[in-house]
């Protein structure tokens, strides 16, 4: 079934509708899926769900809705959730070292959000649920990786629990949003008015994924996800040195240190992983160790590869890599179309 079909008279929500991705998911779904039903943006931040809606009026776009809300209220994910088809869970705190800070509050977003979205989704009738990861949660080394690890498996989990409910339950893991809030690009586009571009480590690398690229993967895998999959892109990495040469070459480079709880390299899939670690092509996918459905029957219909043991993914070990012209070319055509050196 092609995606148009597929989403036709649908209603999706999106969990942490009003971020970045939730923006880009909202104008990617209007300009591809015109026969969706309904389009619901459930978020906590009312500043930006009003911005939002200046942008979606609903005389041009009468199939959308702002749902205020918080992950932490389950009552209030059951009622916005009545009549959904599709859900994409885009809430989470996700700021490193304000997680370290407020320990108590990520965990309660990131994993108690997670069990009550997932526990509405079972109580409403939701057929297909998507929940977002990170990098961070591979082999995690700061809380809001291990929370967002510990979501993981909340949704990995949740299909073994779904009884006769036609429900899957996938996730996606990715790198850093290039230009997404709070990111590194967007950081030294303000930093470098001043001549100084604070660097955490000269070696540091980061993976790299556009938010059209996010978006198209999130979608796959609500289409395509059997339920219990961890979907990870084949992305390049950059060094953070390179962002800075390519964005300021003229600004001095100040070392200032890692932050609590930062890695020097990403990773998104651990040799520990290889062993249900699938290529698929445009993507690897981590499998359950024990699926609710036939392995075979997955192998054949995604003409899957297992990766060879001991295989791992990491952002400093990639064999696809941004260079400053390259970085300079996707800073000019998705973020800033007037950035010059």
């Amino acid at each position: 079934m092609d995606s148009i079909n597929f989403f036709d008279n649908k209603t999706i929500l999106i969990t942490g509708g009003t971020g970045s991705l939730g923006n880009a998911l909202t104008k990617h779904i209007f300009s591809n899926f015109p026969t969706i039903r309904k389009l619901i943006i459930f978020s906590r931040d009312e500043q930006k769900q009003f911005q939002m809606a200046q942008e979606y009026p609903p005389h041009l776009f009468p199939n959308i809705r702002f749902f205020i809300g918080d992950v932490r209220d389950k009552e209030r994910l059951i009622r916005a959730m009545e009549g959904v088809d599709f859900v994409i869970h885009a809430a989470a705190m996700k700021h490193v070292p304000i997680a370290e800070y407020n320990p108590d509050e990520c965990v309660k977003t990131n994993i108690g959000g997670a069990e009550n979205v997932i526990d509405a989704c079972l109580k409403t009738g939701v057929s297909r649920v998507v929940a977002l990861s990170t990098d961070k949660a591979c082999a995690p080394i700061n809380l809001y990786g291990a929370t967002k690890l510990t979501s993981d498996k909340l949704f990995i989990a949740a299909n073994n629990i779904r009884g006769k409910r036609d429900i899957r339950f996938s996730v996606v893991r990715y790198g850093n949003v290039m230009g997404s809030n709070g990111s590194v690009i967007p950081f030294f586009m303000a930093k470098r008015k001043e001549g100084i571009l604070p660097v955490t480590d000269v070696q540091m690398t980061r993976f790299n994924i556009s938010l059209q690229e996010g978006v198209d993967m999130v979608l796959f895998a609500m289409q395509h996800g059997w339920g219990g999959e961890v979907f990870v892109p084949k992305i390049p990495s950059y060094k953070i040195t390179d962002v800075a040469k390519a964005i300021g070459p003229e600004c001095e480079v100040k070392i200032v240190g890692i932050r609590p709880g930062e890695k020097i390299h990403e990773e998104m899939i651990t040799s520990s992983d290889s062993f249900t670690t699938y290529d698929l092509g445009k993507y690897y996918v981590i499998l359950p160790q024990v699926p609710v459905w036939n392995l075979n029957e997955f192998i054949k219909t995604h003409n899957a590869k297992i990766v060879p043991a001991g295989f791992n993914y990491s952002s400093g070990e990639n064999t696809q890599w941004e260079t400053v012209e390259s970085l300079r070319k996707l800073i000019k055509e998705h973020l800033y179309p007037d950035f010059t050196i």
